[in-house]
């Protein structure tokens, strides 16, 4: 995470027809400085909140990212949004700024480390990898007054957390310098450090240390410097803390980044290895500022014979799912891989619910397996609105529809009901495109969704999809069942739509107090009404700004800021 935009020569990149990558990934936030986490089969990554740097009315406001979000995936193509995990200085009082989180699980805790700007690095912990995480110290882990710390300009930022073998942690740390990179070894406790911090020198370093371990050989990555193209280069060793070889480059300066900082994170996931990254396409093809609007990339990469990296390249639709979705889970509805002018914020029944929902937006679901069919379709929605439909087609917004789910007027935006519908045609693998239709202003919200199977008693046998913890508890009932409230309508293929009886507040153009307060964790703690994840807008951008057909423009997910008060009238 760098403190300053650089801007470098241009540089041409070419992506080779065999990469596998991905970008952007959860394009509908603003996110950098990813973090990775694989716990319980599912991969989480932690990103700087650059939502954070856009003032309400869309103008820039530097880098003053004060919180992380997660996301998270189990088949590496379709990605649930966990939202805001921590914010100070509410969750830590002493911390202005949170940059460039890392984080390792020991003992039953997950512990995050973070860089308060510049300046410091703290220590926050919890026990769900989706927060909240809370102030583990009470004051910064590493300052300059920490024994080794200092250095010439030294920045004590960016740190990358690894526990070797043998059960020793290590906090790598430190930027703007070959000399001030930086290892401290950390006490059991995850939140004292033992002796000094020792220097690693580093050829072109500047920023982003990360350590991984393969094969018994430890490969120390950072973002080179600004007159070396802010690459990712890495080093080995046989030790932890010295003897480092340089050995050349993980990835170079990514594609429509603006050649500005760079920061990976390295993990395996299912014996593959990734390169989670972030670059500025969103931003880029919305026709934003991009130097504080940053958003996630990821890819896999191999290894030689000898132990180096094959340096990857750059697609945008290159990564192999891993395993299909399920659809007869319950999905939390915040789960997608792409989307055209999608939010989210906190749900008053648990972690996150779509929201903003206006008409001709969508959602899609990569590799979903409907095997010998599906016969019907439910939702838990909410509408303060007019409501209007969830059309279900196969592979584009426009393909094949398979069914059409009527959602009536709840009376309040968290209050929330169920909706199901028939399904005629949904068989077999496929892309699946949730498609929001309506009249000119905000919909419903939606908060999850799931099929039941031709045959079947009725979803809900599996695990819920993109679930890991919250309150309330997110069932869909009375699907199909008779109306709530005394309002229903049509469902199109069948279906009726039913209104609940949960209390709530808030509405598209102001979030109630309760989802303001729970800072957007999925565990729905109290906190900063500045927590509200949904105050960013996203929509397609305007005409001209891709040089792409419209369906892979609106795929990528590109939105344009400050639609919470206004409809841009933009389409994709």
């Amino acid at each position: 995470m760098a403190c300053c935009g650089v801007a470098l020569a241009s540089v041409g990149l070419v992506a080779s027809p065999s990469a596998l990558a991905d970008y952007p990934i959860a394009s509908h936030r603003y996110l950098a400085d990813p973090a990775s986490l694989v716990h319980d089969g599912r991969v989480y990554l932690y990103g700087s909140n650059d939502d954070d740097n856009v003032k309400a009315d869309g103008s820039d406001d530097g880098y003053k990212m004060a919180s992380f979000v997660a996301i998270s995936s189990s088949d590496m193509k379709n990605w649930t949004d966990h939202g805001e995990v921590i914010r100070v200085p509410r969750d830590a009082s002493w911390a202005a700024n949170t940059w460039a989180p890392s984080l390792v699980e020991r003992n039953g805790n997950i512990y995050m480390y973070f860089a308060n700007n510049g300046s410091g690095i703290g220590v926050a912990k919890s026990d769900s990898p989706t927060g909240p995480f809370r102030d583990a110290k009470g004051s910064a882990l590493i300052t300059s007054s920490t024994p080794g710390a200092s250095g010439q300009n030294i920045w004590l930022f960016d740190p990358g957390v690894f526990i070797d073998d043998d059960g020793q942690a290590y906090l790598y740390f430190g930027g703007n310098g070959e000399q001030n990179a930086r290892v401290i070894k950390l006490n059991n406790d995850m939140v004292s450090v033992s002796g000094s911090a020792s220097t690693i020198t580093i050829p072109y370093f500047f920023e982003a240390s990360w350590m991984h371990k393969r094969n018994g050989v430890y490969y120390l990555s950072y973002s080179t410097n600004p007159a070396n193209g802010m690459r990712i280069d890495y080093l080995t060793s046989s030790s932890p803390t010295s003897g480092f070889t340089h050995r050349g480059t993980v990835g170079p300066q990514p594609p429509k980044n603006n050649n500005n900082n760079n920061h990976a994170a390295i993990f395996e996931f299912g014996g593959s290895w990734y390169h989670a990254y972030h670059n500025r396409s969103v931003a880029n093809d919305a026709g934003e500022p991009p130097g504080y609007r940053r958003n996630l990339g990821i890819e896999s990469f191999t290894y030689k014979e000898d132990g180096s990296i094959v340096p990857v390249t750059y697609t945008t639709d290159g990564l192999k799912q891993v395993k299909n979705l399920d659809p007869y889970a319950r999905v939390e509805a915040e789960t997608f891989n792409a989307q055209r002018g999608i939010e989210t914020e906190p749900c008053e029944e648990g972690g996150m619910n779509l929201s903003n929902i206006e008409d001709g937006d969508w959602v899609r679901l990569r590799g979903v397996d409907f095997g010998e069919g599906a016969e019907s379709f439910s939702a838990r929605v909410a509408s303060a609105g007019q409501g209007g439909s969830i059309e279900l087609h196969l592979e584009t917004p426009d393909g094949t529809l398979v069914g059409t789910c009527a959602v009536a007027a709840t009376g309040d935006w968290q209050t929330w009901g169920d909706t199901s519908c028939a399904v005629d045609g949904a068989t077999g693998v496929h892309d699946l495109y949730l498609v929001f239709t309506g009249g000119d202003s905000y919909l419903f919200n939606v908060n999850s969704w799931q099929f039941s199977p031709i045959g079947g008693e009725g979803a809900g046998e599996g695990a819920t999809v993109g679930s890991t913890s919250g309150g309330g508890d997110g069932s869909v009932s009375g699907v199909g069942g008779g109306v709530g409230s005394g309002s229903s309508s049509s469902a199109g293929s069948g279906g009726a739509a039913s209104t609940g009886t949960a209390t709530g507040g808030g509405s598209p153009s102001s979030t109630s107090a309760a989802q303001a307060s729970s800072g957007g964790t999925s565990g729905g703690e109290s906190g900063d009404p500045a927590g509200c994840s949904c105050r960013a807008a996203s929509r397609a951008p305007s005409g001209g700004a891709l040089a792409l057909t419209a369906l892979l423009a609106a795929s990528l997910g590109l939105r344009q800021r400050g639609r919470r008060g206004r409809r841009p009238g933009v389409t994709s």
